[in-house]
């Protein structure tokens, strides 16, 4: 059993008493039923919550998936809907609330959803230029990460990431994932990425969080099967750039020592790191790495969470710092599928084409 999985299984009876309350004090606004019945529609999200995805850990088939994406669906609804309440039952401490404004409340909330439903499906391409004055040509990157393949993205979700890679191939040199390819809610198959074969340039892969869920070998087995490049702690050549991947650490997961950073250092030549979380930019900087590639953090994916990431770190876009006296940068990427939540609210499904340009 996955970490993800028991991270669920745990959660669900918090969710299940959450829930239960949430539907009382929805249903009292409209004259209250009885809590035997809310307990029931409590109990039947607790299994729809674990059940399928204890199948979908075995074997993904589309009955399961759909059955997670609905749950998936609900526990972003309920987050409006208890947003929507506690705004109701404010106002109706003061005023009487029509029954007009408590409906058309409900009707925002399903515009939202189906406005960040479709944002979440719909893959975007984004521009930003970086000026570095170690580079030997120019370079264009398309920079992604957080696919989160699995059971609510599936198949289509790779097979649009390879059609739209394919429309960049002309104009770019790489592409790279800063982690996050799966994300552990579904078994990996050896050719759930093969689609991605047919893309026409090199594809750099470094493992984040939620690859490790669905077990590192099955990810790993099925990128290379798709031809795709691993990057474990290792570093590679591309066009007179030094391209290190660093993969996410936890547990008993050790990071590489400054030193051995230090060692991949390419002196005459542009160092990027690919390191799937936003965090230890100064500190890879100080050690020679020019641009550091990210993402994890979905920029939030969805107000009201867009707002307090953009204010606590590195959320979303492209940081540009002197450090050691030279221009370092560090790119967040807001990903391309979403964790759990079909949903995308102020934020893209992205990929970013970076233009690396010599400094003049």
């Amino acid at each position: 059993m996955s970490f993800r999985t028991r991270r669920v299984i745990f959660m669900t009876p918090f969710l299940m008493l959450y829930e239960f309350f949430l539907l009382k004090y929805l249903f009292l606004l409209f004259g209250g039923i009885d809590d035997i019945y809310i307990g029931i529609l409590t109990i039947l999200f607790g299994f729809l919550h674990i059940v399928p995805m204890l199948f979908e850990e075995k074997k993904s088939i589309c009955l399961t998936r759909a059955l997670d994406e609905i749950c998936g669906i609900w526990i972003w609804a309920s987050l409006f809907i208890l947003f929507d309440l506690i705004i109701i039952y404010f106002i109706a401490s003061f005023v009487k609330v029509p029954m007009w404004f408590i409906l058309l409340s409900l009707i925002v909330i399903f515009i939202i959803g189906v406005y960040s439903y479709y944002k979440a499906h719909k893959l975007v391409v984004n521009d930003k230029e970086i000026y570095l004055d170690v580079l030997s040509e120019d370079v264009n990157i398309v920079h992604f990460s957080d696919v989160h393949f699995g059971s609510i993205r599936h198949k289509k979700i790779i097979n649009d990431l390879r059609d739209k890679l394919i429309e960049l191939s002309d104009d770019c040199d790489i592409a790279i994932i800063s982690g996050d390819l799966a994300d552990g809610s579904c078994v990996v198959e050896e050719d759930d990425f093969l689609p991605l074969k047919d893309v026409d340039m090199p594809i750099v892969f470094v493992p984040g969080n939620h690859d490790y869920y669905p077990g590192i070998d099955n990810v790993i087995k099925a990128c290379r099967n798709a031809d795709i490049i691993v990057l474990d702690n290792e570093s590679m050549e591309f066009k007179g750039m030094n391209i290190f991947g660093l993969t996410f650490s936890f547990g008993d997961i050790e990071m590489p020592s400054a030193d051995d950073l230090i060692s991949t250092i390419k002196e005459d030549g542009a160092n990027i790191v690919i390191y799937h979380v936003p965090q230890g930019w100064q500190e890879l900087s100080s050690l020679g790495f020019d641009i550091q590639l990210s993402g994890h953090t979905h920029g939030g994916q969805f107000y009201p969470v867009v707002w307090i990431g953009d204010r606590i770190w590195y959320n979303r876009g492209l940081f540009k710092a002197i450090i050691g006296g030279k221009d370092k940068y560090l790119h967040v990427t807001t990903g391309v599928g979403g964790m759990d939540y079909p949903f995308r609210w102020g934020t893209d499904s992205e990929l970013v084409v970076l233009k690396l340009r010599k400094k003049n």
